[in-house]
């Protein structure tokens, strides 16, 4: 038996079975349907595509996988080249891992384990109000998010705050000198409710962390590939680790990675066998990831995603112009997300089916109903999708 997630398995409804997928549609018993949440925001590129297929039926003929542990191999080099080569400034090291939340344990191990090793010893974490950074324990402590992680009790040296400049400027002023790192979702809280803030709270973050000699971590697993409208919100404000994964493989395979710089990773390189970062998930650089990875990056590239994006950005801003209605507490819209914020929540129950019989998947949690839509939608797709949210509220 199937245990699935995020549902209490005695009262959920039966999952819907997808029997094909190509391009943006699911295709199930009863028909098709838009994927408005891209599998959690991964399948950019959409599904079944020739040129991510190819490239893991290429490797395929070579080997699946070998283990980095005192081997190497081709796509994982290559990856890591490319990654070098296209993050910005000195984010040059690369730690696989096989998801999201992994990566994001990397990093603060990496952040804690770097102050260790500089003899510092600083162990308090600063973090933002309504963060979800993934369902692993250090992951779900720097988390704030209780309809998650609930039954995990309280969390140790790990303060949250809310992203405004006093709140931040307060947080280091009482806590600086003791912090070891600043994790944040940079630009948009996905889980936490796709919650958006200023570019201008990174920009003093990363002073004030520059400053008091705080690691800033920037967890792009979700904003990354170029969710807010950036490329990576990294191009704009540089982090000292970046954590990427999702889209990372265009959401064909589980795949993530932790970027250093320079400086993090020079605070492990060193004769003293402690100093060195032990940590090795079985499938990190898998080849297959890696060659998939490779072939989703060069489609972003050459065919110009960044400019589908700030498309799909002028549509969506198009057709929710002056939309409102009671019931509503806020539209929120940054490059490839939408949201609609309710204040009952019980207002969004029944529009999973409802948004089904239109023929667009989708998957409100909470007060939110939103959507991530694959950068491949075309104008008439996407607004299916739009129009199907406006018609739930339109409906009476």
């Amino acid at each position: 038996m199937i245990w699935y997630p995020y549902e209490q398995m005695k009262t959920m409804a039966p999952p819907i079975k997808v029997t094909d997928a190509k391009g943006v549609y699911l295709y199930t018993e009863n028909g098709r349907m838009i994927d408005s949440v891209s599998s959690w925001w991964s399948v950019i590129h959409g599904y079944h595509h020739p040129v991510l297929d190819d490239a893991i039926r290429a490797q395929l003929d070579h080997f699946a996988h070998v283990m980095l542990g005192g081997l190497t191999h081709e796509p994982v080099l290559k990856l890591s080249e490319k990654l070098e080569k296209w993050l910005p400034g000195d984010l040059d090291y690369c730690f696989f891992s096989d998801s999201g939340s992994v990566a994001v344990e990397v990093a603060l191990k990496m952040a804690l384990q770097y102050s260790t090793n500089q003899g510092s010893h600083r162990d308090q974490i600063l973090a933002l109000r309504h963060a979800y950074h993934g369902d692993t324990f250090k992951a779900m402590e720097v988390g704030d998010d209780e309809d998650y992680h609930f039954a995990f009790g309280e969390k140790r040296n790990v303060f949250h705050i809310d992203t405004d400049l006093q709140s931040l400027e307060h947080a280091f002023e009482e806590h600086g000198n003791r912090l070891n790192c600043f994790i944040v979702e940079p630009l948009l809280q996905g889980a936490g409710g796709m919650r958006m803030y200023d570019i201008s709270f990174l920009k003093r973050a990363r002073e004030l962390c520059s400053q008091h000699h705080v690691l800033l971590i920037f967890d792009e697993v979700a904003t990354g590939f170029g969710r807010t409208g950036n490329r990576f919100v990294a191009d704009l404000v540089q982090p000292d680790i970046l954590c990427l994964g999702k889209a990372l493989t265009g959401g064909y395979l589980g795949h993530a990675v932790t970027v250093a710089n320079k400086m993090v990773y020079e605070g492990f390189y060193s004769d003293d066998p402690t100093h060195a970062l032990m940590h090795g998930p079985t499938f990190m650089g898998n080849a297959l990831a890696c060659s998939v990875a490779l072939a989703s990056i060069d489609l972003f590239e050459k065919e110009h995603y960044m400019d589908k994006i700030q498309r799909i950005a002028e549509i969506t801003a198009r057709e929710m112009k002056d939309f409102a209605d009671p019931r509503i507490r806020e539209v929120r819209m940054m490059g490839g997300c939408v949201c609609i914020e309710v204040y009952d929540p019980g207002t969004l129950r029944g529009f999973k089916e409802f948004a089904g019989s239109r023929g667009v998947f989708a998957r409100p949690f909470l007060n939110y109903m939103y959507a991530m839509v694959p950068y491949i939608i075309t104008e008439q797709e996407l607004v299916q999708i739009l129009d199907t949210m406006k018609e739930w509220f339109r409906r009476g």
